[in-house]
């Protein structure tokens, strides 16, 4: 299958300064996939790669099977983008503004009603603000607006960068479920620093940090790779010196943390690192004949924060050059 956007050795340098470097990876047709990194990690510079709108050093960038840099015009009918800050003309209304944008990017007259129709009603801008001035509008919903426009044209492939700052809990919902309708329809990468979302609506992640790729996959992947042992939360009435104490002559598990609580008890985290998982009921058992005087106990799944953060430092802890499989 070919992919729908594929970045091959990407790099791109600002005059001694180096963004990005050798970055590769594919997403196929109909993917959601979320574009992770810390700031300053060269996520904005992938992106505009890929949409044509500045140049790379080295490598290719790829939509459709078309070359970015020697077909830029294709480009530009594939795509739908949206930049994380995005201009706005703030003298023009909603709908005016995206009959505008539907005749700039080329819809055939008899159907520019209703595909501009279609998007608000998609990004929920159909009603109480559909006649407002742009002028007006919250973040929120300026960030709809321009959700709104880059689905416009029905391009093949979506790239999003930070579409979802400034949506209140109601919209990162609506967001989702917008998501939810062109998954398998769309291509669609979306950068952002909102995890939850991400991991809750993308089939896959990319992270990348210091320019570099240091890890990709479904979420369920990452997991068993960044963390192949289980992890257990543990809280007691004991202090955090008496609980570390009672711990240490346990073998089976290792101590991850250990923090207080506001009641002068302690929550530890413990790992498993055997190969063979542990059955709950038994372990908890072991660890109350300890003389701990268990509050809570429960397995511990680790999140796409939890991803992030390990993948991220780990390469601050290297030279981070491509994370080791």
């Amino acid at each position: 299958m070919q992919a729908a956007i594929e970045a091959y050795l990407l790099t791109k340098r600002y005059g001694a300064a180096q963004a990005i470097e050798e970055v590769s990876f594919q997403i196929f047709p109909g993917e959601i996939v979320g574009f992770l990194g810390p700031n300053g990690a060269g996520k904005s510079t992938t992106l505009k790669i890929l949409s044509g709108l500045i140049p790379a050093t080295a490598g290719e960038a790829y939509i459709c099977g078309h070359s970015v840099a020697r077909f830029p015009q294709r480009i530009k009918d594939c795509i739908g983008y949206m930049p994380e800050n995005n201009p706005l003309p703030e003298d023009m209304r909603i709908e005016e503004y995206l009959h505008m944008r539907a005749e700039l990017k080329g819809i055939v007259p008899n159907m520019r009603k209703p595909r501009v129709q279609a998007v608000m009603k998609l990004a929920d801008l159909d009603k109480k603000v559909r006649n407002s001035l742009i002028l007006n509008l919250s973040k929120g919903y300026k960030q709809r607006l321009g959700l709104a426009d880059a689905l416009l044209a029905e391009p093949p492939v979506i790239i999003l960068d930070e579409p979802t700052i400034g949506l209140d809990p109601h919209q990162l919902v609506r967001f989702r479920q917008m998501l939810d309708q062109l998954r398998g329809h769309m291509t669609i990468l979306i950068s952002s620093h909102i995890l939850s979302e991400i991991e809750a609506c993308c089939d896959r992640v990319i992270i990348i940090n210091h320019g570099h790729l240091i890890a990709a996959g479904k979420p369920s992947d990452l997991r068993k790779e960044f963390f192949p042992y289980e992890r257990f939360r543990l809280e007691v009435q004991q202090d955090v010196e008496t609980t570390r104490h009672l711990l240490k002559s346990f073998r089976s598990v290792t101590i991850e943390s250990i923090t207080s609580t506001t009641t002068n008890g302690s929550v530890a985290v413990l790992k498993n690192e055997a190969a063979e998982p542990m059955e709950t009921s038994g372990l908890v058992a072991a660890l109350g004949s300890l003389g701990l005087a268990i509050c809570a106990f429960s397995p511990l799944v680790p999140s796409l924060e939890d991803i992030f953060i390990l993948a991220t430092k780990r390469c601050w802890d290297s030279t981070c050059g491509p994370f080791p499989k």
